[in-house]
């Protein structure tokens, strides 16, 4: 298949397994804790996507949210527990797709670790409202496009690249799996 990056003049594809990968998604998760999560059993207006916020990840790449129990989300996780999450870091860069299998629980302890005050705003009854859940999410694979070297040094390649007419971007991208 002909690609763009044949006209790289260095790597630009690593596939990440296992804790180079778990390390990987935490680098990207951190820049940016929003995502696009996406049931496949669509219930609502939103077809099943709606914005999230990571509220931990662990060094396993496991992720954390709340969730109320009376969410179209929650119903439809229950109905199938395949989700896919979308991160975006960057307008460049830091970009991060996850395919992985989400549990609910309403475990206390994880509820009360996870807990910001800012939440309060959809849990009005504080940490102890009876509307919060823990959705686990556990990754199994995705993929990542990101930049080697940062923005300003892919800036600075870009510019070049179009300065000689030949590509010379600083991405990185490939799979990640655990």
């Amino acid at each position: 298949m002909d690609s763009i990056n044949k006209n790289q003049p260095e790597e630009n594809h690593e596939d990440l397994y296992a804790d180079k990968a778990a390390e990987k998604i935490k680098e990207l998760i951190k820049k940016n804790k929003s995502c696009c999560f996406c049931t496949r059993q669509a219930m609502g207006e939103s077809e099943g996507v709606r914005p999230m916020s990571v509220q931990k990840i662990d060094d396993d790449g496991v992720l954390w949210f709340l969730s109320p129990t009376d969410s179209y989300k929650n119903s439809e996780v229950t109905m199938d527990p395949e989700v896919n999450l979308f991160f975006q870091g960057s307008t460049h860069s830091d970009f991060l797709y996850l395919k992985g299998r989400a549990s609910i629980s309403k475990d206390k302890t994880k509820i009360k670790e996870l807990w910001e005050p800012t939440l309060k705003t959809w849990f009005t009854g504080g940490e102890n409202d009876p509307r919060i859940s823990v959705i686990k999410v556990t990754p199994d694979n995705g993929y990542y496009w990101d930049t080697k070297h940062g923005n300003a040094v892919a800036a600075v390649k870009i510019m070049f690249g179009a300065l000689v007419g030949k590509t010379f971007d600083d991405s990185i991208e490939g799979r990640v799996s655990l």
